[in-house]
């Protein structure tokens, strides 16, 4: 292909479904887009899109062309991920994910790192999405659950959550405390919308709880406990996010089967960095006597 921009054009316009999204994104007038693709279509001979009200639907070939764009776009992606993250100083651009529960510990260390390193410019992104070390979306990540076998991941054992049952004291004083299992059925309780959640302790809810007491369901941990906090009902919640807020009681302790692992990921590309080094060894210090 003799011009990338048109490429790019048709792959923007394929992804978001008109001309002036693609527009946007790519920093042109619309009339730009219309000529790129006008142009593309008539070099290769094929029609890349169905031109109707409401935008523009790829064709076989726009599926086939979306594909090629796509890969390359991670690639270049990868690459500038891996750029940004080398150098022999602590600058530039750093990227970190983790649950959202942890926000109050990471927002101060990440605080302090910078403090440090003044020319250091912070993303801390949180959120359910598992964001593609290997497309450089992030240069260090906290996950919990099993550890990651993702292929060119480093990955270090970080520390463990544990989680009991909690209520607010709101409910308490409505509903009172279960003495124990088989009373959950005079009980409510917040649960996750999925069943099919693989958290061990959401299987051990489902187990252990009847169905119609599992009366108030979300498909996210921090709407759950703010659900829990609220006084909709008993649930999970991690011992250092209870011991943080104000009004929670502890219904059950935590058991040794629902305790969570949390994992430090690294892409092999990046880990040996000065950046991503500098920053694994604040965090794992001031990490130490964390109630998680």
């Amino acid at each position: 292909m003799d011009n990338w921009d048109e490429v790019r054009t048709a792959y923007q316009v394929a992804r978001i479904g008109t001309v002036s999204g693609a527009a946007d994104v790519l920093g042109v007038h619309h009339a730009t887009v219309i000529r790129h693709i006008d142009a593309i279509e008539a070099r290769l001979g094929v029609k890349l899109f169905q031109r109707h009200a409401r935008g523009y639907t790829a064709t076989e070939a726009g599926t086939d062309l979306l594909r090629v764009a796509q890969a390359t776009d991670d690639q270049f992606n990868h690459l500038i991920g891996r750029l940004k993250g080398h150098g022999d100083d602590v600058s530039g651009e750093l990227v970190v994910t983790s649950l959202a529960s942890m926000a109050p510990l990471m927002v101060p260390v990440l605080r302090d790192f910078q403090l440090m390193h003044p020319s250091l410019m912070v993303r801390y992104l949180t959120g359910d999405r598992l964001f593609r070390l290997e497309y450089g979306e992030a240069h260090v990540a906290i996950r919990a659950g099993a550890a990651p076998d993702q292929p060119d991941n480093v990955v270090q054992k970080f520390s463990e959550q544990h989680i009991g049952l909690y209520a607010s004291a709101e409910y308490v004083e409505r509903y009172g405390v279960p003495s124990g299992p088989e009373e959950f059925g005079n009980h409510r309780f917040v649960g996750h919308d999925d069943e099919n959640a693989r958290a061990a302790f959401m299987m051990w809810m489902r187990a252990n709880v009847p169905e119609s007491a599992i009366s108030f369901r979300m498909n996210n941990a921090n709407a759950m406990f703010q659900a829990i906090k609220a006084g909709a009902g008993i649930g999970f919640v991690t011992v250092g996010v209870a011991e943080r807020q104000p009004g929670m009681v502890q219904v059950m302790e935590p058991q040794s089967e629902w305790t969570a692992h949390l994992w430090l990921v690294t892409h092999v590309d990046l880990h040996r960095t000065t950046k991503v080094q500098a920053f694994l060894n604040f965090l794992k210090e001031r990490s130490k006597g964390w109630v998680l």
